[in-house]
């Protein structure tokens, strides 16, 4: 720092409080950065964690690195953060609940400052826990019940709702839907919004028509298969994420259904994925670069000691992409 402080004209006590994650003068910032990279120098993180237990570290936990609506998020997330001089640790605890509290402990021992997360499902210790840790934390896609937490969700209920009121609307009274398991945040509210359409349009809600699959590819297209086979198929069908959206595409193909003749489609999440199939397809699209930056800005506000609207609940809104899956039938 002496050395800094010499060549840059500045006082030791600002390089101190610089190098510490303190707040300088821009002017001063850039003046220092300079002088740091022409001395050859690199400032050691470790060492400045121990210091300030401040690593300049956020923990992003996700439910799977194999799901491109969460890697996407997380590469969303880190883009803001890297702008703020923040570093990422990501864990994927593979939709198991004992290797989540697993993963949080890992960051919790890497001293991250901070923690965005998918929670699993309705148990919120493990977060409380982290919370009394004065840990700032922020929750995205699920919410949890009696905590005090920033939450960033999607509107999945509405998401929901307006795909299958579209199929209402031209005429489908029938209608399959694929949503997750009972217990994650996401299927709960997809499932109410489709059970609230129904209701809203006074209609009858078939049971054998909804098939609780488990996000994966696999759930996908087994459960299309049943739908498919009934004596009295849905004329369309709502699948509530992109890997189950997969799964059902290839159920389709290799039952040699055709789309929208047989059965109308409406998919989820991947907006290229709709210009890929044929005929193109119709798909409810999560604003994942939104979920992302507002996650990340959250959590840099609650590090900047900001706890305006704290907790804050942010729904964002999603988008209906109608396409040539979906046919208009013959009402009598």
């Amino acid at each position: 720092m002496k050395d800094v402080a010499s060549k840059s004209g500045l006082s030791i006590a600002t390089i101190s409080k610089y190098i510490n994650g303190g707040n300088v003068l821009e002017e001063n910032r850039k003046i220092i950065d300079k002088v740091i990279k022409e001395l050859g120098f690199e400032v050691n993180e470790i060492a400045r964690g121990l210091k300030t237990s401040k690593t300049k570290t956020i923990g992003l936990l996700i439910p799977s690195l194999e799901n491109i609506f969460f890697t996407s998020i997380v590469s969303n997330i880190e883009s803001v953060l890297i702008k703020s001089g923040y570093s990422t640790i990501i864990c994927d605890y593979k939709e198991d609940k004992d290797l989540e509290k697993q993963k949080l402990d890992f960051l919790l021992k890497k001293m991250v400052d901070g923690i965005i997360t998918m929670p699993m499902g309705n148990d919120s210790e493990a977060i409380k826990s982290v919370i009394k840790r004065n840990i700032p934390v922020v929750l995205i896609d699920r919410a949890l019940r009696d905590i005090d937490c920033d939450t960033v969700l999607v509107d999945n209920l509405n998401a929901a709702y307006n795909a299958i009121e579209q199929l209402i609307i031209l005429g489908h009274k029938r209608i399959g839907i694929i949503c997750g398991p009972d217990e994650i945040y996401t299927a709960q509210e997809r499932l109410k919004g489709y059970e609230r359409v129904h209701e809203d349009y006074n209609m009858s809600i078939d049971s054998s028509l909804v098939k609780k699959g488990d996000y994966q590819v696999e759930s996908g297209y087994r459960l299309l298969s049943e739908l498919i086979k009934m004596e009295e198929p849905p004329t369309a069908i709502l699948v509530t994420n992109y890997e189950m959206t997969l799964g059902a595409l290839m159920a389709v193909n290799e039952g040699n259904v055709k789309i929208p003749d047989d059965i109308s489609f409406i998919g989820f999440d991947n907006l290229q994925l709709s210009k890929v199939v044929k005929p193109p397809l119709s798909i409810v699209i999560q604003p994942v670069q939104q979920i992302g930056e507002v996650a990340a800005n959250t959590i840099l506000k609650r590090l900047k000691g900001d706890t305006s609207n704290f907790p804050s609940m942010i729904r964002l809104k999603t988008e209906l992409i109608m396409k040539e899956s979906v046919q208009k039938l013959e009402t009598n």
